[in-house]
């Protein structure tokens, strides 16, 4: 339930952030914002009106959502509204213009607003990891690092170690095999490597540690996992805490966000590709039920943790909204680019009939996904 809770929360901030850049975006390039809702309809409350906006409180706590005046290509025949001199007065008046009468440039400033509040939320968060103290690799060069352990840092699927129960963040404590024993002193990825090859495939006495957790597992090496020896299926690092000023956090939290999002580009252009090709690995995926998963091993890990994989979710949506399709930014974008190339408006009703399928397919993904994630459970 905790997991839940958590889960929520990190996807209502972040879509609410997603949607300010869009806010602030279009208020900046003089368009007008209807509303600003933080949850989804139907309507609680409306908490105030500023300068023709309506702040308001719904009853879905998923998010949030903004509605900008002729974003929706169909709205371009309502009648712009005109102000009362009453509300003129207490400043609620409705005020800019319309998305669409807006030039190509600012009509793409707006929409790529979003997904640069994510990237800049993300560069926030991770910097913050940095002041306070973020794991970082031993090997990464970045500094003195605090309270080195060894982490996993993969699990081969159905490997050993998979079916032992063993899960990416786990610390390797110790690690027996009848009168042998490497203490955590001695664990490395080097000294584990060779004692699993010196011992063959003996079952081994894994000890580690999740969050304040300490379990023992029996794991036994075997063939076939990686090529030439028996193994159990990890991949590992030495991990401690690196704590930065705040000018390093910050221009260390920069590269990591931009790394981050090269890794997550290539990743998502290659899961496309293949699912193009029909070679898509659906169990590399995770959808609400899976990240309900790994936000419930995050939180047990400890708050520094939580805020590195909001921070990843963070950019994960930012790559995502930039595909070209239509229902995402991307998609919008691309039907600007379209317009601006052409000279003239698309139909309204080819765009928003391209939107409502492209929103169809999203939602048959997202519960192909889940269904994905709710099989692995069992």
């Amino acid at each position: 339930m905790l997991a839940i809770i958590i889960f929520i929360i990190i996807l209502a901030v972040l879509i609410v952030v997603h949607e300010l850049g869009h806010f602030f975006a279009a208020k900046i390039s003089g368009v007008r914002v209807d509303e600003f809702g933080i949850g989804y309809p139907p309507r609680a409350a409306t908490l105030f009106r500023r300068a023709g906006t309506s702040f308001t409180l719904n009853w879905i706590p998923f998010g949030g959502f903004v509605r900008i005046f002729g974003e929706n290509p169909l709205e371009e025949g309502e009648v712009e509204q005109t102000a009362t001199p009453e509300e003129i007065a207490l400043g609620i008046a409705p005020r800019g213009v319309s998305f669409s009468k807006k030039s190509r440039p600012i009509q793409a400033f707006i929409l790529v607003a979003g997904v640069t509040c994510n990237f800049l939320f993300a560069w926030l968060l991770i910097s913050v990891g940095f002041i306070y103290g973020l794991p970082t690799s031993v090997d990464a060069g970045l500094g003195e690092v605090e309270n080195p352990r060894l982490v996993l840092t993969s699990i081969v699927a159905d490997s050993p170690s998979a079916v032992a129960g063993l899960k990416v963040g786990d610390v390797i404590t110790s690690i027996e095999s009848g009168k042998m024993t490497l203490s955590e002193a001695e664990v490395t990825p080097a000294s584990i490597s060779d004692f699993i090859a010196a011992n063959g495939e003996r079952a081994l006495s894994v000890t580690y540690s999740r969050g304040e957790t300490v379990e023992t597992v029996s794991v036994t090496p075997r063939a076939g996992v990686i090529e030439g020896k028996p193994a159990i299926g990890i991949g590992m690092d030495m991990i401690g805490t690196l704590k930065l000023p705040v000018h390093k956090a910050l221009w260390q939290g920069l590269k990591t966000s931009v790394y981050l999002t090269g890794a997550t580009a290539v990743g998502l252009f290659d899961f496309v590709k293949d699912s193009v090709l029909g070679q898509a690995d659906l169990s590399q995926v995770a959808g609400p039920v899976g990240i309900v998963g790994l936000v419930g091993d995050a939180s047990k890990l400890g708050f520094i943790y939580v805020l590195s994989f909001t921070a990843f979710i963070s950019i994960n949506l930012a790559v995502i909204n930039l595909l070209p399709f239509p229902a995402l930014d991307g998609g919008r974008l691309l039907f600007v680019a379209i317009e601006a190339v052409s000279r003239r408006p698309i139909n309204p009703k080819i765009a928003n009939g391209l939107n409502i399928v492209g929103f169809g397919i999203l939602i048959l993904l997202m519960v192909v996904v889940t269904v994905s994630d709710v099989w692995k459970l069992f």
